[in-house]
């Protein structure tokens, strides 16, 4: 390492809701060398800090662009709707959306649900954060739907939640760029997956994939794995193309059927071969 160069690092973005803890701290037992750095940001925020370079990796909500990103879905949330303790849903275990018909529900403009508006009555004005819309729920106002983990984040005594059975679900997944696919990406992968740190499937891995997009840039064609004349597993066997080809299914049936042809018949090029000696002239 020169003078010029800064020890290595890993930058984890994460999302409200998002506890990434233990992963940190398995992180810090195997690679207590390269300091992992979290940046906690908004949801809508986050995948473009990943574009820009401002984070190796992020446990973001679904979905991504995956023509960009490379994502691994970790789970899908229960959705519940935010409500203070004494109103007339805590009387049910869960509910529906047509039991929140009559209800006013805000929609906050950091919505992660992705619905274009939520059922019931609407407010008389989005709030700007999901945070923001759990205080008017505490002011009595209306009531929000949210991931279960924003319930937790943003809890208060006076207030609680219950399951939405039928309501727009939101998903997890840890997404990196395509391109960005590093060794310490894929050490916190084999985290994330639950790999053992003696576990074979790791960085070997991520460096086959860089030298398989190596060699198809190189190249120009799609890879080993698709049709046409460039990949070792297409179609067509490289073994067995030219006149000659030993193993190819012309060789093989020039190499049985062709001796057959010449030891029956005497015709074509070197017919009489099987023949025997020719006769003496008298």
């Amino acid at each position: 390492m020169t003078g010029s160069e800064s020890p290595p690092s890993f930058r984890l973005a994460y999302v409200p809701g998002v506890t990434p803890a233990k992963w940190v701290r398995i992180w810090n037992e195997r690679l207590p060398d390269v300091p992992l750095a979290l940046l906690q940001m908004p949801a809508a925020e986050a995948p473009g800090a990943l574009r820009e370079g401002a984070a190796d990796a992020g446990i973001v909500r679904l979905p991504v662009d995956r023509a960009f990103f490379s994502a691994i879905p970790l789970y899908t949330e229960t959705t519940v709707v935010v409500v203070p303790r004494d109103h007339v849903v805590t009387a049910a275990d869960e509910v529906s959306v047509g039991d929140l018909a009559d209800e006013v529900l805000f929609h906050p403009l950091d919505d992660v649900l992705g619905w274009d508006s939520p059922p019931g009555e609407p407010a008389f004005e989005r709030p700007a954060t999901t945070e923001d819309a759990v205080e008017l729920v505490a002011a009595g106002v209306g009531l929000l739907v949210v991931p279960q983990s924003l319930a937790r984040l943003y809890h208060r005594r006076d207030l609680t939640y219950r399951p939405v059975t039928d309501a727009p679900r939101s998903g997890v997944a840890l997404a990196w760029p395509e391109e960005a696919h590093t060794d310490l990406v894929e050490d916190f992968i084999g985290i994330v997956r639950g790999r053992t740190v003696n576990s074979t499937r790791g960085r070997p891995q991520a460096q086959d994939r860089k030298k398989e997009r190596a060699t198809d840039r190189a190249s120009g064609n799609g890879g080993g794995r698709t049709s046409g004349n460039g990949g070792g597993r297409t179609g067509g066997d490289v073994r067995g193309t030219g006149a000659g080809a030993g193993r190819t299914g012309a060789g093989r049936a020039g190499g049985r059927g062709g001796r057959q042809q010449q030891g029956r018949s005497g015709g074509g090029s070197g017919g009489g071969a099987r023949r025997g000696k020719p006769r003496r002239r008298s």
